[in-house]
């Protein structure tokens, strides 16, 4: 599976706010095998997976549970 983090102004904002990281995937995966990915990848726990379909992309919005901070994450990934 491919996690491609989006790195727009939007995002950065959601990470700092709602503790939510945005992520572009792939089309055919659902939001439990997302959710497996990230709490693989990552070491968190996620507690709540929202998508989103625009043309032939599928984005994941990503909320942590309070206890694992999306800042550290986004640190890792160079989003901030």
């Amino acid at each position: 599976m491919i996690l491609k983090p989006i790195t727009s102004e939007k995002a950065v904002k959601m990470v700092e706010i709602d503790n939510t990281l945005l992520f572009e995937t792939e089309r055919r995966y659902k939001k439990t095998e997302i959710k497996t990915e990230i709490e693989k990848v990552f070491s968190v726990k996620v507690q709540k997976i929202r998508t989103h379909i625009n043309g032939n992309k599928k984005y994941s919005y990503v909320r942590l549970n309070k206890k694992n901070p999306a800042i550290d994450i986004a640190t890792k990934l160079g989003m901030i």
